[in-house]
């Protein structure tokens, strides 16, 4: 009885100590983010540990201003939906939790911070946040259809619904993006990718200038400090799932043959392509405009997912062969 209580307590520990580890990494990224901006316009910025700053000191402040139980769980919501999406990502090869047909459970989860999100922002009442919300659940209906769709593809060409399962196949064999097929389709992910963190051209939500950040317009203090804290962790859950799908989970060395030593290179690699991945989308976003809302779902319908119909029928055509 007492083996099992400390096993349960060693399984929380570890499971608290990767959510901590996700949220550490994304303020980093936050951080990095901010400065590689401030670069290309010819700034100083700020130093690369500010978001860690800007997290700590939203939390030290009181937050006074409430419109409701819903506006005050939308970030509960937020935070607990990215946490668990998190631990169902292999990371580095490694899964905290995983079950078959993963794939259908992270995307799941990943529309639950958003809608929890969207019904504390409407709760505001404030105009600029209904608009917000609107777009950005207009965004994530463009954006999701042509990366389902690629995920589907995946999903029969290594004929299974676990994402575990596709990164240890890429590891015995090569990784997708290294596929012509799927070079294509990581193309298509990563636009979709570049909705999904919310980077322009694809920032229509937020849109400081037009609407005042929309979604975001009446949250301040800890209110606003934990859906930082979501935004963060979104950019590591979201570069995990590209990396996942078409760069092997950055698995490079075998557990069974290398131990220890597999898992730590194996995580190295793993944080360099994240980071590769996020800074891609950093740049896109420094030299591009915003799109309108209309742009942009001509662009994910009528581009992106004319390209991922055709990687479908590729791969049905393969498979039937």
């Amino acid at each position: 009885m007492v083996m099992e209580i400390v096993d349960i307590l060693e399984k929380i520990l570890i499971l608290a100590g990767m959510v901590t580890l996700g949220f550490a990494i994304g303020m980093l990224f936050n951080g990095i983010a901010r400065k590689v901006s401030a670069r290309i316009q010819n700034r100083v910025g700020p130093p690369v540990y500010q978001g860690f700053i800007d997290v700590f000191k939203l939390f030290g402040k009181k937050t006074n201003i409430s419109h409701g139980w819903i506006f005050d769980l939308a970030a509960l919501f937020s935070v607990s939906g990215i946490a668990l999406a998190f631990l169902f990502l292999p990371v580095a090869g490694y899964s905290m939790l995983s079950t078959d047909g993963d794939l259908f459970l992270i995307l799941y989860l990943l529309a639950i911070p958003a809608l929890g999100f969207a019904l504390g922002a409407g709760a505001s009442g404030n105009p600029n946040a209904a608009v917000g919300v609107m777009r950005a659940l207009m965004s994530m209906l463009a954006y999701e259809l042509p990366l389902v769709m690629v995920m589907v593809a995946m999903m029969v060409y290594y004929n299974t619904t676990s994402l575990a399962n596709i990164v240890a196949a890429q590891a015995n064999m090569q990784w997708a993006f290294f596929i012509p097929i799927f070079f294509i389709g990581a193309l298509v992910a990563d636009m979709a990718l570049q909705g999904m963190l919310m980077e322009k051209p694809f920032d229509i939500p937020i849109a400081p200038h037009e609407i005042a950040t929309g979604p975001m317009v009446e949250f301040g203090g800890k209110h606003l400090g934990a859906l930082m804290l979501y935004k963060m962790m979104g950019t590591v859950v979201e570069t995990t799932l590209f990396v996942d799908l078409f760069l092997g989970g950055g698995v490079v060395l075998s557990v069974a043959q290398y131990g220890w030593l597999a898992y730590l290179v194996n995580f190295a690699v793993w944080f360099v392509l994240i980071l590769i991945v996020f800074l891609i989308a950093v740049m896109i976003d420094n030299v591009l405009p915003r799109f309108r809302i209309e742009q942009a779902l001509k662009f994910y319908w009528k581009y992106d997912a004319l390209i991922a119909i055709f990687i479908l029928i590729w791969i049905f055509a393969g498979v039937k062969i």
